[in-house]
Parts: structure tokens; sequence; C-alpha cells
């Protein structure tokens, strides 16, 4: 099957994760695939992967939002017509591109399946989640006109259907880990930190990730001088916060790019924890959790669904620092709760979370509606 990708490749968040860890195990199971995305024209893929490459013009792209260039909707038309793939699926980017892709899919007769990402939090409790119910209040009549929306999580199709987007085109096919390379082994980290105990967050420092409850929390706890809380992850509060949090036991590392590195860190971490407003699946959660660590989320978004029934401590969105400054005293007093924490997390996510189980309902959905469209294609060009 020919798949054209429209997804994004910087500037680095979950959605340009999600998109390499699909595509390439997509053209690992013999699919073609073309990857459209917003570049230079001049830029070149850092990866070695066999798949075709198309960039499209913009104007500004950022982590949240991507402003495409005039003529950009003419060229991916183009260019889609060129390629006559089976299916189209674009991991949605926040962009005004989005809002057309339906109809230039619709007069191509090219099945079209959107993964929707933007973060939620079901019970608008704050301002961040207010803000994200608003993007999904615009998106859903569009969504509406896609063959197939994926979304990570019963929770989240729940909302999109409340908000009109017909059941039957919403389907649930959450992130997925490559447990093999993400898994339980050695790691140096801590003796490198001259750590006893480590926490590790992992994502982007704004406003909706809610780091400085955590650093509110890790302050309040009083640990022990050689407990260490590692920051892995930059954003636009990263000056402010680490001005303020100036504290031996806070390790701030920025961004790490190599993922061998962010692998080895999860590996040798007591604990992950995530304490964000809104999310959608998290996954640098997963990835903790298929290392074998002990995970602490909100219940923002999909991460309480991931974590329920004893798989991860589930906290409150609006009591984040508080139940940290309890949480990391009883950690450090009692090592076996963490252990015993991330081997469920660990088994949760072999159960539920895998991306050779998320490649295979993807196929799956893809057979559902690319050969009945193409079919009416043909049909309707012959008549």
């Amino acid at each position: 099957m020919h798949i054209a990708w429209l997804g994004k490749k910087s500037p680095f968040c979950g959605n340009v994760t999600y998109g390499k860890e699909i595509t390439n195990a997509l053209l690992d199971r013999g699919h073609r695939v073309t990857f459209l995305h917003f570049a230079q024209p001049d830029d070149t893929a850092e990866d070695s992967v066999s798949y075709e490459e198309v960039s499209l013009p913009f104007i500004f792209k950022s982590q949240i939002l991507t402003i495409p260039a005039l003529g950009s909707a003419k060229l991916l038309s183009e260019t889609l017509q060129k390629l006559r793939p089976d299916v189209v699926h674009a991991s949605l980017i926040l962009s005004p591109l989005d809002l057309k892709l339906p109809e230039i899919c619709q007069d191509l007769g090219i099945p079209l399946v959107a993964t929707f990402h933007p973060a939620f939090d079901s019970k608008r409790r704050n301002l961040s989640s207010s803000t994200q119910h608003l993007a999904y209040q615009v998106y859903a009549p569009r969504l509406a006109n896609y063959d197939r929306v994926i979304v990570f999580s019963q929770v989240q199709r729940a909302l999109l259907v409340k908000l009109g987007v017909p059941a039957a085109r919403v389907a649930v096919i959450p992130n997925g880990v490559d447990i093999s390379r993400y898994a339980p082994g050695r790691s140096s980290i801590k003796q490198r930190l001259d750590a006893r105990q480590l926490y590790v967050y992992q994502g982007r420092l704004s406003m909706e990730k809610n780091v400085e409850s955590l650093l509110k929390g890790w302050r309040a706890a009083n640990m022990h001088e050689q407990d260490k809380l590692v920051i892995v992850g930059s954003g636009p509060l990263e000056a402010s916060l680490r001005a303020f949090y100036a504290d031996k036991s806070i390790v701030w590392l920025g961004f790490v790019a190599n993922e061998d590195q962010r692998i080895e860190i999860l590996q040798g971490a007591d604990g992950f924890i995530l304490p964000s407003l809104v999310e959608g699946l998290s996954l640098s959660l997963l990835e903790a959790m298929a290392c074998g660590t002990a995970c602490v989320a909100t219940d923002a978004g999909a991460d309480g669904e991931v974590l329920d029934q004893g798989a991860g401590v589930i906290l409150n969105t609006q009591k984040v620092s508080s139940q940290l400054q309890t949480l990391f005293p009883l950690f450090r007093e009692h090592p076996d709760i963490t252990a015993l924490l991330g081997k469920k997390a660990r088994s949760r996510v072999l159960e539920r979370y895998t991306l050779s189980r998320n490649i295979t309902l993807l196929e799956q959905l893809y057979g559902t509606i690319a050969t009945p469209a193409r079919n009416h294609y043909t049909l309707s060009k012959g008549a």
C-alpha cells in the first residue's frame, strides 16, 4: 500500500516522534511511504530512510502552530494527483491547511485519515484546558469531513463525538512504543549525577506542562541532597524556571536530541513525573513505562486512563505540588513501591501500548477505507 504521510519533522515535539515511529514501522512492513512536510527545499532527512520526501513552503513553524505559504495547498494537491497514493494520512499539525485537506482529497478521490493530537482535559479545570477545548470546538466540524479520525483514548473519542464528529469515523488507536528499544536496562546516569534516587521530567517547559508545580512540590518535600530531579527539555519558561529554582538537587539537561541518551536516563530513573494541565496521550510517559520506571502523572487527557488500576500514580491537576510533597518522601523511604510500580508500568505497555499493535490496527483501518474509496473513484471517473 502507498501512504502519503503529511506531518512534521521539526521543531522537535511529540508529533515529530509520532510521524517518525509510524512511518518507519510502515516501511518495515513493506509499505511505500511518501512523507510530505513543511521544510525548506534544500532540507534533507536526518534519518536514513527509504521513503520519498516532498517539501511544502511555509511562513512560520513552531512546536504548536504551522502557517503555510501561499500556494502550498495547490502544490499539495498537484503532488497528490501525481503520486496517486492509496490513502493520505495527516498527522495534524494545527495549520490552516488541515482545514483544506478534506476538500483536496475529496476532489482527487483519495481516502483521508487524520491523527488528531491536541492536548486536552475534558473537565476544563483551568485556563489551559479551556483554551484547548476551544481548539477542539474549532476543529470538530472539519474533522467530520475526514474519512477516519484517529485519537489516542476513549475519553478523547467521547469528546469529539460530543462535539459532532460522527462516531463511526472516530477510531481509537493509542500511541505505541518500540518495546525492544524502550525496555529496562543498565544505566550509569545515577553514578554520573552522584544521585541516590533519581526522578525525571521530560517534555516542553511551557505553561500547560505545569512544571513549576513539580518544582514547588520537590522543594517542599525537603529531599536528601543526593536525591536528584532531572529536567529534560526546553521551552519558553526554561530561563525563568532555572533562575528561580537554582538548586543543587535539580539538574537541568535541556533538550536531549540523542534517543539512546534519553532511554538511558529513563532506565536509571526511580520515577517519572508528568504534572501537565492538559495532555493527549504522552509518548514520553509510555516510553518511561516501557523502561520499567515508576510513573506519576495527572489525570489530564488520556494519561489517567493509561495509569489506571494500579499501573502508576494519578494526580489531580489542581493539587500537584501538595500531592508530590507527600509522594516524594514516601518513595524515598519505600523504594520497593517504585520498583513494584515500575513492573506494573512495563506490564501495562506490553498489554496495550506496543508499536507493533499500533501498526497492525493502523493497517486494518487503512484496509477498511482504501479499497472501497479507490474503487469508487475509478467508477466515478469511468461513468
